[in-house]
């Protein structure tokens, strides 16, 4: 059994990391709000968004469109989204390892370009063959984190946009963690580009819309518009899942030290009663020998 010093230098320690993740966990509680009401404000808008140009296409002949162009995907973009911090449970792990299954199953073969938004990501793809190559793509994707707003994210989405429209990539695909409630981020792959059609279920071209100036106009004004929204809402999705992961992270952190704690306390008990039940002997075995 360990000696009674040990026993409190690590009650001590389990205290004081049990002081920090529940430091972080409140932490994270208080910017994870902030990250919900986000998402939850840009959702309808993103959604009407994606309902008008979904309606609109259906009525029109999109293949001629510059960002719906459907050929082969020879080279191929993969857009990883994590966070630059981890402490979140598998948060980071989950999107770096779906990443690498759609590289080795899905686009074996093919030319893959992983773009890391997030140090995580950037860490685990940096030495690989499949980090960003030349300068058609954008770069310091993780300083986004530091600023997340649509007018910072607008210009990366753009220089994505035009890598695909010159040639460059064929295909974009996201990979990322949709945030669903505190407890539960579910890692989505969503194609990017080439747009994806909408089906007949998807649109209803009855509705009464009034063209000014024109509906293809208007549609080719939109999709701009749209693809940087759903970018935008990919990283505000991630973004809360990250607090809400590091959130339920911490929680069971706390938990386990607090565990511990208890455990460590029960040893140092049986420790100092075994040695005072020692020094006990020792005295009586000393007065023995002293009658002797």
């Amino acid at each position: 059994m360990a000696n009674l010093k040990e026993i409190r230098n690590r009650i001590t320690s389990v205290e004081s990391t049990m002081q920090i993740t529940s430091a972080m966990k409140m932490v994270s509680a208080a910017k994870l709000k902030r990250a919900q009401d986000a998402v939850t404000q840009m959702r309808p808008y993103a959604d009407k968004l994606g309902e008008i140009l979904a309606n609109l296409s259906a009525s029109i002949d999109m293949s001629e469109n510059k960002y719906s162009s459907d050929r082969e995907a020879k080279n191929v973009l993969l857009v990883a989204i994590t966070s630059n911090r981890g402490l979140c449970g598998g948060f980071n792990n989950n999107v770096i390892k779906e990443t690498l299954r759609l590289i080795k199953e899905e686009y074996a073969g093919k030319s893959v370009t992983v773009l890391s938004i997030g140090k995580k990501a950037n860490d685990a793809f940096k030495r690989t063959d499949y980090n960003i190559k030349g300068t058609y793509l954008p770069s310091h994707m993780a300083e986004l984190w530091n600023d997340l707003s649509f007018d910072n994210v607008a210009p990366k989405v753009e220089k994505i946009m035009g890598a695909f429209e010159n040639g460059h990539i064929d295909k974009v695909v996201m990979v990322y963690n949709h945030f669903k409630n505190v407890a539960t981020q579910e890692v989505r792959v969503e194609q990017f580009l080439p747009i994806v059609p909408a089906s007949g279920d998807d649109s209803n071209t009855n509705l009464d819309y009034i063209f000014e100036p024109s509906k293809t106009e208007i549609v080719e004004d939109l999709i701009p518009k749209s693809l940087k929204i759903q970018m935008y809402s990919a990283l505000l999705d991630s973004h809360a899942g990250e607090h809400g992961a590091r959130m339920t992270a911490m929680h069971k952190a706390t938990d386990n030290a607090g565990e511990l704690n208890k455990q460590l306390k029960i040893d140092y008990n049986k420790a100092r009663q075994a040695a005072i039940t020692n020094e006990i002997l020792e005295i009586v075995g000393g007065a023995e020998a002293l009658k002797g």
